[in-house]
């Protein structure tokens, strides 16, 4: 049975969308011909320049930390039928050498549980209205650690792990389960990152190509793709690799 994903007339939703990977996602979905697109951040004034630039883009307030947030955005948006879980924070603390575990905290607290919260309110939702599909945005260090960014690191391999565990416990119900691990971003988030970076577009591009096979791993850019060929072959060895670098 082929796994492919329509664009064209689908109702999306986008989190984190008043910048970087997020505003990309609510371009690329307009140019692919969605009906609508619900596009979430906490505040949603952040949006006023993307709700005028189409009228298919719906601003809502949505923060994906806390629970009530959440079930509102859900009661509300129930002709949903692809969400792309973008939200996220990176706050770039090692886990040793932090001074506490608030960073560490924090970036659970989003990476993880937030992510977590969509997929549980939303689930239902994509059920009811055929299956639909999750993508959820992670990142590359879901699958090395950067030891300058561990935290971040571990809250997107946990992220990582829960997207493996809600694709087979969504199966049966015909919901697509999609992880999206970029390398480096040139978005806001990276600013501190010296290290060569992909466009949003990039990340956009490949997972909205990815819809129409039957991929459930994206790997945007050289990069994230070399990176995850090597795992392949010689997973330690990408780990010293990582290991030596104070790249974020």
């Amino acid at each position: 049975m082929s796994n492919h994903t329509a664009l064209k007339d689908t109702v999306a939703l986008v989190t984190g969308a008043n910048r970087g990977i997020g505003a990309a996602f609510v371009s690329g979905l307009l140019a692919a011909g969605a009906k609508r697109v619900y596009a979430a951040a906490r505040d949603p004034q952040t949006l006023a320049g993307l709700a005028q630039s189409d009228a298919r883009v719906v601003p809502i307030a949505l923060d994906i930390s806390d629970d009530t947030s959440v079930q509102e955005a859900a009661a509300r948006l129930g002709d949903v039928d692809l969400v792309v879980n973008n939200a996220g924070v990176l706050l770039g603390g090692r886990l040793i050498a932090a001074a506490d575990l608030a960073a560490a905290r924090q970036e659970m607290e989003v990476n993880y549980f937030g992510l977590l919260r969509m997929c549980r309110a939303f689930a239902p939702i994509l059920a009811a209205n055929g299956g639909g599909t999750l993508i959820n945005v992670l990142s590359i260090l879901a699958r090395v650690a950067s030891p300058a960014a561990g935290s971040y690191s571990a809250s997107k391999a946990s992220a990582l792990s829960l997207t493996q565990a809600v694709r087979a416990e969504l199966l049966s119900q015909g919901t697509r389960v999609i992880g999206v691990l970029p390398g480096y971003v040139d978005t806001a988030m990276a600013a501190r990152v010296t290290a060569p970076k992909i466009q949003p577009s990039d990340v956009v591009r490949a997972t909205l190509g990815a819809l129409q096979t039957d991929q459930d791993e994206v790997y945007p850019g050289e990069a994230a793709t070399q990176i995850a060929a090597l795992l392949l072959q010689n997973p330690k060895a990408v780990e010293r690799q990582f290991a030596q670098s104070v790249a974020v």
